[in-house]
């Protein structure tokens, strides 16, 4: 037997209304790729951000240790100073001395001449070093330096995304503990 089917019941989904669906379903994505892609953005810039500061705190460090461990500094203005690094041989006794300057090179830290931390932002007035004495009396280069001084500030402030605002900023003291010791 044939089994014979009623067509003038059957209704399906009109073209407007397939239309309204696509359209609601086209916002509902472009939200979603807006949300995504924002987050994604937002995820970049953190990681060059902590890229940097993490490499602005390694070169701040290898710089903090250095001073520290010198036995001679020449202060120049506040953006160069000139360590007196001892070489120790096998045995930990001192060979010899390398001078090793850091200066300020626009917008760059240097070490020698080798650049150490890039985009530094440096406002007039605004001191990338600062050295006191023991008594913490801050002493203004370019007066002669002598053996009195025992503690540099240094404050930088980088600029990872080239805004002009800092993005990272250090701040550390060091304490000088072989300070005019030949």
């Amino acid at each position: 037997m044939i089994k014979k089917y009623n067509i003038k019941n059957q209704r399906g989904f009109s073209l407007i209304e397939m239309m309204v669906v696509v359209v609601i379903l086209g916002l509902i994505v472009l939200g979603l790729v807006t949300f995504f892609t924002g987050g994604t953005k937002s995820w970049v810039a953190g990681q060059s951000q902590l890229k940097a500061q993490r490499e602005a705190r390694q070169a701040m460090d290898r710089m903090v240790r250095e001073i520290r461990e010198g036995n001679n500094i020449i202060i120049g203005f506040d953006i160069s100073i000139t360590v007196n690094i001892p070489n120790f041989d096998d045995k930990g006794i001192i060979t010899s001395h390398n001078s090793v300057p850091y200066s300020l090179s626009g917008i760059t830290i240097k070490r020698d001449s080798v650049p150490l931390i890039d985009n530094v932002l440096k406002k007039e007035n605004e001191a990338i070093f600062r050295y006191f004495e023991s008594s913490g009396i801050e002493v203004i280069p370019p007066v002669p330096i002598d053996n009195n001084v025992s503690k540099i500030h240094i404050n930088l402030k980088v600029d990872v995304d080239k805004d002009g605002n800092p993005d990272v900023t250090l701040n550390t003291d060091v304490n000088l503990r072989n300070y005019g010791l030949q």
